[in-house]
């Protein structure tokens, strides 16, 4: 699994258990809720970094693959997943438009 979507997906349960461990330290008369969300803060934001490293190195490796293919990126590639393939050009036709005179035909 992408390390991105394994700590995108442990974000919620992260903040449960510190929201749990918080719960555990107020009944014990450690520290109360109203001093507690700093703690909160602090754990969502090393959750966020971690995301955002995890989601660097994944666009690093994904762009390494292009450029040792010799190939450059596509726009918008997501990293973990394949391109999406670019549809084949239209056939063209040739359309010819006539003006239509004073009397509409």
């Amino acid at each position: 699994m992408n390390s991105y979507l394994w700590i995108h997906r442990i974000k919620g349960p992260a903040m449960l258990v510190v929201f749990g461990i918080t719960a555990l330290l107020d009944e014990w008369d450690i520290i109360s809720y109203g001093k507690s969300w700093p703690l909160y803060l602090i754990t969502f934001g090393i959750l966020q970094l971690a995301e955002r490293a995890a989601w660097s190195q994944a666009q690093q490796e994904q762009y390494a693959q292009y450029y040792a293919q010799g190939q450059n990126p596509p726009y918008g590639a997501v990293p973990g997943q394949p391109p999406v393939p670019t549809p084949p050009a239209a056939p063209s036709s040739s359309l010819s438009i006539t003006p239509y005179d004073s009397e509409g035909r």
